[in-house]
């Protein structure tokens, strides 16, 4: 009879993927673009004794608080609509294109593209309150309500004084119950940021969201946010004489950023630089994540394959312009704010943390030394973790990584054993070796 040499050979199970041990963490600081005013930094100055005008020259240098003349503004409320309905509790008015006037009796009008919108009236039509304000579909707005037919679908505009427009956004851009000084800076970000976007010779000059600033009507109004519309009537900041255009943001997470740190095709302003904010961290987002994400995760969200790395370029203010996706046939490159986007980021000042463990490349006998290789970047107190036969996971050793993060170690598994990298952070992904018989 012969008899079988039987040895135990310790092999990667099932070819396990060259990304199955790596776990990417990526963390940062923020919410928002971060240019210009942060708003969270402008409660924190506030509650520390800054009056408006000081919190404004901080985050827009060189400009100056200056009155200007008043006008009114047009906000696009509603586009692609098939119908729409304007009512009126007291009896209001309508004006054509060509100047007739018709008044009519409170009650509601429903007005759809496919037909005529009111029966011997030329588009587009405005319709005028009389003692009460105007309602569209329910919701109340000061000013008119003008009526443009797009093709087969209906465009409408509220048309209104500027700072009746205010007392629509203020409050739906900060927290009415603020201190009043920042309530007081708000508004008048929000009036000179209104007057350098206008856009004459357009149907109209903003929109209701988050495209322009977010606009509620009526429904949004609060006492407070009034008051500090009030205190600051007229008034916007300045620079060379001409409006500023004071973008804001909720958080910096310590530091604003300049305009070209952002958007590098604009056009650059010295008012709209980086600067510190201090006060910022009050806001639960002045930090956020981590968030653990494995190469799978990633690679469906960029488009790739066979991820390896994600290294990040950075502005002097710590925002990211653009990522570089390390795949195993080369490099997809993307720009920070669709990275931002794509991963459903706080912000663009965010940073990449890597835990990789290699699988081995080469078998081993069982009970012999097992060479594991990977890199760490960016996490500290690292450890290596194992996992016998689905049980608890227990540390092996701390890892020490050379200059460039590589390290290797040595381990010398007797039975099916799971290995893993772990930080008191995260735990990143598992590479499993099981012994496997050899003639």
């Amino acid at each position: 009879m012969r008899r079988l040499l039987i040895s135990l050979a310790v092999a990667l199970a099932c070819a396990t993927p060259a990304s199955a041990g790596t776990v990417f963490v990526i963390d940062g600081r923020g919410w928002g673009h971060g240019v210009g005013m942060s708003q969270y930094g402008a409660r924190g100055y506030a509650e520390a004794g800054w009056g408006h005008a000081r919190i404004l020259a901080h985050y827009y240098r060189g400009t100056k608080l200056r009155l200007v003349p008043t006008r009114p503004v047009r906000v696009l409320l509603v586009e692609g609509r098939p119908a729409v309905q304007i009512s009126s509790t007291k009896p209001f008015r309508v004006v054509d294109a060509t100047g007739r006037v018709r008044k009519l009796k409170p009650g509601a009008r429903t007005l759809a593209a496919s037909g005529l919108l009111l029966r011997g009236l030329r588009a587009p039509l405005r319709f005028e309150a009389g003692v009460v304000p105007l309602q569209l579909d329910g919701a109340g707005y000061r000013g008119a309500l003008v009526v443009h037919r797009q093709g087969g679908s209906l465009l409408v505009v509220n048309d209104l004084p500027l700072d009746r427009y205010l007392r629509g956004v203020v409050p739906w851009e900060m927290p009415d119950d603020w201190h009043p000084a920042a309530l007081r800076a708000q508004a008048v970000v929000a009036r000179s940021y209104a007057l350098a976007t206008l856009k004459p010779g357009k149907l109209f000059d903003l929109y209701a969201d988050t495209r322009s600033q977010v606009y509620g009507g009526i429904r949004a109004e609060e006492d407070s946010t009034n008051r500090a519309i009030g205190a600051t009537a007229g008034r916007a900041l300045l620079w060379q004489n001409r409006v500023a255009t004071t973008f804001y943001h909720s958080t910096s997470g310590g530091r604003t950023a300049s305009v070209a740190d952002v958007w590098p095709k604009a056009r650059v302003v010295p008012y709209l630089v980086s600067v510190p904010d201090p006060y910022d961290n009050i806001s639960k987002h002045h930090r956020w994540g981590p968030f653990r994400m494995t190469p799978a995760e990633v690679e469906t969200l960029t488009g790739t394959r066979d991820v390896r790395d994600l290294l990040v370029e950075r502005t002097a203010s710590g925002r990211v312009t653009e990522v570089t996706v390390k795949v195993g046939d080369g490099l997809k490159r993307i720009e920070g704010q669709d990275f931002r986007r794509s991963f459903n980021l706080r912000s663009t000042w965010f940073s990449v943390r890597v835990l990789n463990l290699d699988p081995p490349l080469l078998s081993a006998l069982a009970s012999r030394q097992l060479r594991l290789t990977g890199f760490v970047r960016g996490l500290t107190k690292v450890r290596l973790e194992q996992q016998v036969n689905g049980g608890t996971w227990t540390t092996v050793k701390r890892i020490r990584t050379r200059v460039d993060g590589r390290f290797a170690v040595a381990v010398a598994p007797l039975r099916t054993t799971s290995y893993r990298l772990a930080s008191p952070q995260v735990a990143g992904g598992a590479v499993t070796v099981r012994p496997r018989k050899k003639l």
